[in-house]
């Protein structure tokens, strides 16, 4: 082919310029089209997220609000045989749901100015400081794990509210008052006969909480020891039996088939919790009369003989290491950290000592 034939055939015709032309204003209008979508999507966007936050309301799923989750959590607690534990979460949430009025609350909403007007309103129906502490720090364990699961963002809406403890009022009583109610004819009423026994029983074994008490076996007492594992922590403690607490044991015999050293739960197996409960009911019930009885400042409960053990300790001069700075709460676990670490023997002597002042 010759250059000029080349230079011609390279001359656009008329029906390739048209359909140039065509494709151009095709491509065009498609592109204008993305444009015009791409534009309109941005604009609707406050809609569509207004329109998926109200589906997620509208959402049953322990994902969306506060009171299925939480109570997911207390109903895994009980099947892991932490039911003190899932007490505490349900008085917790039923507490929560009074400021509510019943009504759930969505984890958007769950911010700092909801949490503040929770502490206010605890606070207008008379509620302690370390009880708003013991509350506000439930709802918080609840919500990191909610956070931790994707469920919602972490906006720390505990931030400005009280999640402290603060230092009560010692509780403990001296050994003086400890012999009085040792001392106390109440024969004439086998309920406060009881209830003094129980609270010297736990004095006796160095405070011992009630639930310890009642879920001490038969077999956990070998050799002239109590070996047993507190429901709190976990931590296994050993106490030197002593005729104090046998005289208690031989006072309530406990029949063949039950496996219970005290007369707590009577009928193993059966609603064992609900025997827990109103035993101790009754028992804090009937010290409180014991105590209106003595006329002490100081209201008798279980509680108290625990103080008590650390307020004999620390008067005979106790070392620290042997029994921390009482059993406040601010100060608790570190001496059940020291009880279980230290010396058993120790412990031992120091126990035998308070006694021997009875």
């Amino acid at each position: 082919m010759c250059p000029d034939a080349r230079a011609h055939s390279c001359i656009p015709t008329k029906s390739y310029i048209f359909a140039s032309r065509k494709l151009y204003q095709n491509n065009s209008t498609i592109l204008f089209t993305l444009i015009f979508l791409f534009m309109a999507s941005i604009k609707n966007r406050p809609k569509l997220a207004a329109t998926q936050s109200k589906q997620a309301k509208n959402s049953t799923s322990p994902k969306a609000t506060l009171q299925p989750f939480m109570q997911e959590n207390i109903d895994r607690m009980h099947r892991l045989g932490k039911v003190r534990t899932g007490e505490t979460y349900t008085c917790t949430l039923n507490s929560f749901m009074r400021f509510r009025q019943g009504k759930d609350v969505f984890w958007e909403d769950f911010d700092a100015d909801l949490m503040a007007s929770y502490e206010a309103y605890l606070k207008s129906t008379g509620v302690g400081m370390n009880t708003i502490s013991f509350y506000n720090r439930i709802l918080r364990a609840v919500y990191n794990r909610a956070v931790e699961k994707g469920f919602t963002k972490q906006v720390f809406p505990f931030k400005h509210v009280y999640t402290g403890v603060e230092k009560t009022i010692k509780r403990g009583l001296p050994i003086n008052t400890i012999r009085n109610i040792r001392n106390m004819d109440l024969s004439h009423c086998r309920t406060l006969d009881y209830a003094r026994d129980m609270f010297l029983f736990s004095f006796y074994t160095r405070g011992m909480s009630f639930v310890d008490m009642a879920y001490l076996k038969k077999n956990d007492l070998k050799n002239g020891v109590l070996i047993y594992r507190r429901k709190k922590t976990g931590q296994q403690l050993c106490i030197r039996w002593e005729r104090h607490m046998q005289d208690i044991l031989e006072k309530y015999p406990m029949s063949q088939e039950s496996p219970y050293l005290l007369p707590i739960i009577l009928k193993a197996g059966e609603e064992e919790r609900k025997q827990y409960n109103n035993a101790l009911h009754l028992v804090n019930k009937k010290l409180k009369f014991i105590s209106n009885s003595l006329q002490l400042t100081i209201p008798l409960t279980m509680y108290v003989a625990r103080h008590s053990w650390a307020t004999v300790a620390k008067s005979r001069n106790i070392p620290l290491s042997v029994i921390s700075e009482g059993m406040g709460h601010d100060s608790e676990n570190t001496t059940l950290i020291y009880l279980a670490s230290l010396n058993t023997e120790i412990i031992d002597k120091a126990n035998k000592l308070i006694l021997n002042l009875l």
